[in-house]
């Protein structure tokens, strides 16, 4: 039978790593603020790391006193302390290397228009004006592959790759306007629940089809990086159609 201080380690080490899925969720299900999901995280997060500490020494006590079953116990808790610490360490790593921005183009002059997605953003969403001269150059900078996409194809045969691109992705298109070659999305992540609204526009070329994306989240100062992967991917499987 285990001790009772290693039972304690194994018990916080759960309850540490619940606090991550518990914060999103909750914010995905519109129990809390975004903001407060995102403090579940960081408590989370800290608390993983001074259980962790604990249960670093329990397992030298343990292991001392040559006590197996709690060795076990404190050893697991150990672990998943470790990835919960893990997890929300390579969260804020992914944040801290990539601008504060949360607005990618490939154009960023003429950036593709949002038409229906506008209405659904709401009044508290992020502004969908590009700030060319604050966003452009950390986007060149930081994201140098999100540039506009030549196809040789017809813009007809592009705008159909791009709605297949969309789709293969698993966003949610909003609208299609074939005429204008204006797609608009919506990606939701699992977790949270943010969501990110996508444009992609085709227009003729000289050597075929112009394609356009462009990404922005409804909320957040700085996405992650998340959008510009994004229209990294859109562009590659496009690219990778034409093959």
């Amino acid at each position: 039978m285990t001790t009772w201080w290693s039972r304690a380690v194994l018990l916080g080490a759960v309850g540490a790593t619940a606090l991550l899925p518990i914060g999103a969720l909750g914010s995905r299900l519109g129990l809390w603020g975004i903001g407060t999901g995102i403090q579940f995280l960081r408590v989370g997060g800290w608390l993983a790391v001074i259980v962790a500490l604990i249960a670093i020494v329990a397992v030298a006590v343990a292991w001392r006193r040559r006590l197996p079953k709690d060795l076990g116990a404190s050893a697991v808790g150990l672990v998943i302390c470790l990835l919960a610490a893990a997890y929300v360490g390579q969260l804020q790593y992914s944040f801290a290397t990539v601008p504060p921005i949360h607005h990618v183009s490939t154009d960023t002059e003429d950036p593709p228009p949002f038409i229906e997605v506008a209405e659904l953003r709401g009044t508290v969403s992020n502004s969908l004006d590009f700030d060319a001269e604050t966003t452009a150059p950390l986007q060149a900078e930081f994201y140098p592959w999100v540039v506009p996409l030549t196809m040789p194809a017809t813009p007809e045969a592009a705008f159909a790759k791009a709605l297949a691109a969309l789709q293969g992705m698993g966003l949610e298109i909003v609208a299609e306007h074939p005429q204008q070659g204006l797609i608009e999305a919506t990606a939701t992540t699992f977790w949270f629940g943010f969501k990110d609204d996508v444009a992609v526009r085709v227009r003729p070329h000289p050597q075929g089809a112009l394609v356009d994306v462009r990404s922005i989240s409804r909320v957040g100062r700085s996405d992650g990086g998340v959008n510009a992967k994004r229209i990294g991917e859109i562009l590659r499987r496009l690219s990778a159609a034409d093959q």
